[in-house]
């Protein structure tokens, strides 16, 4: 019997988290982004202004099609896509020489939690890496492609942004329900 229990417990508990992440919101969803390129807003142009630069070009939302970049920097050298589920593609638009490329994304108080971690998964078109680093407040992260080589013109990098998650209510209800009926059980055995 109880084993039994405590495999219904456990099959619930899953059952519980599968739905609980299902549920929660993907780390960059409904996002709108302000960008900056060498530390000037005025150098990156958004796709909610048709990358033309005018007044606020530099912040635009997340692109709900996923099909597009969101950022072209001014000089036309590099794209940049965000995805919802938090892939981050950086794109080379040509022939990149070396030089100063620093951009900054804040995402403000967009976000459904903050970001907790920000990993390149994909340099294999690039020699040398970029670095990448996420503020403390998890609101904005800070991309530098001064040491990237590119190995060939139109290439990308990818990199992951992920948020915590939050564990649903009713997982932690089940979980000390649980706990309490172990409990209960345990008391219940005669000692020998």
């Amino acid at each position: 019997m109880k084993k039994t229990i405590m495999e219904t417990m456990v099959a619930a508990a899953f059952a519980t988290g599968a739905v609980a992440a299902q549920a929660a919101p993907l780390p960059l969803q409904d996002a709108v982004i302000t960008a900056s390129y060498n530390g000037v807003a005025a150098d990156m142009l958004g796709l909610d202004h048709s990358f033309q630069p005018e007044a606020g070009s530099n912040t635009t939302a997340l692109d709900p099609t996923g099909t597009g970049i969101e950022f072209l920097s001014a000089d036309s050298l590099f794209g940049f896509d965000f995805a919802a589920r938090g892939a981050v593609t950086i794109y080379s638009n040509g022939t990149i020489t070396p030089g100063s490329y620093h951009f900054h994304f804040d995402f403000g108080s967009t976000l459904a939690r903050p970001l907790t971690s920000f990993v390149l998964t994909d340099a294999s078109a690039v020699s040398g890496l970029p670095l990448l680093q996420l503020a403390a407040d998890g609101r904005s992260i800070d991309i530098d492609l001064s040491a990237v080589t590119w190995n060939s013109d139109f290439a990308a990098v990818t990199a992951q942004l992920d948020a915590a998650a939050v564990p649903e209510p009713g997982s932690v209800a089940l979980l000390l329900g649980g706990l309490g009926v172990m409990s209960a059980l345990r008391r219940r055995q005669p000692l020998a």
